[in-house]
């Protein structure tokens, strides 16, 4: 379970602010909740042999349900929490992976880690990040979001709080400086662009 003093002190921030090099290379998508991260990171995982790493159900094996947590510890001892395992979980790499990173991971409030600034800011411009949004219309965008995340039961969400969610994170995903794609073809041909991006930036570096 979780330890709050510890999450404070090792949150793995300061080893891993740009993609590990040597061999061992990270993609890391990024987006709202129902974007496809999981969906279709699996299957680009799966194509380019690395490893897959879902940071939702990285959280939920360590901390059970998130709504749970969340109850308990707050949204910001939530975030501190999923910053100190997504650490752990980039510590643990041994080979190249694919994560698909929680919804609200670079949303979070910056005063969550006095770190988490710096580490947002190094996912965001790393080659191998990629964002994943349904439509890049705001509209258009928040009502597939609502209607993929209500069919999740482990978010216990509700229609106007997911719709609030994703009108208030939009702008913010918009305006990430990493590579985007339009995340509303099948799985397998969004995970088929993706690997071409991938294989690209890992021959150019």
């Amino acid at each position: 379970m979780s330890d709050p003093a510890r999450d404070q002190r090792h949150l793995g921030i300061h080893a891993h602010r740009r993609s590990p090099r040597g061999g061992v290379r990270i993609t890391q998508l990024v987006g709202p909740g129902g974007a496809g991260k999981t969906s279709a990171g699996r299957i680009l995982a799966q194509r380019l042999g690395w490893q897959f790493v879902d940071l939702d159900q990285h959280f939920m094996a360590c901390e059970g349900d998130v709504a749970e947590f969340i109850a308990a510890h707050g949204y910001v001892g939530y975030a501190r929490r999923n910053l100190a395992i997504y650490g752990e979980a980039k510590r643990a790499l041994t080979t190249s992976a694919v994560f698909a990173l929680s919804s609200g991971f670079m949303t979070y409030p910056v005063e969550v880690h006095e770190d988490y600034g710096r580490m947002r800011d190094a996912i965001e411009v790393d080659v191998l990040t990629a964002l994943l949004m349904p439509a890049f219309e705001a509209q258009a965008c928040a009502e597939i979001i609502v209607q993929r995340q209500l069919a999740r039961p482990y978010l216990r969400g509700d229609r106007d709080s997911e719709l609030s969610c994703i009108r208030e994170r939009f702008p913010m995903f918009m305006a990430l400086r990493c590579a985007r794609f339009r995340s509303d073809a099948t799985p397998e041909e969004i995970a088929r662009e993706l690997e071409n991006f991938v294989r690209r930036q890992v021959n150019e570096a």
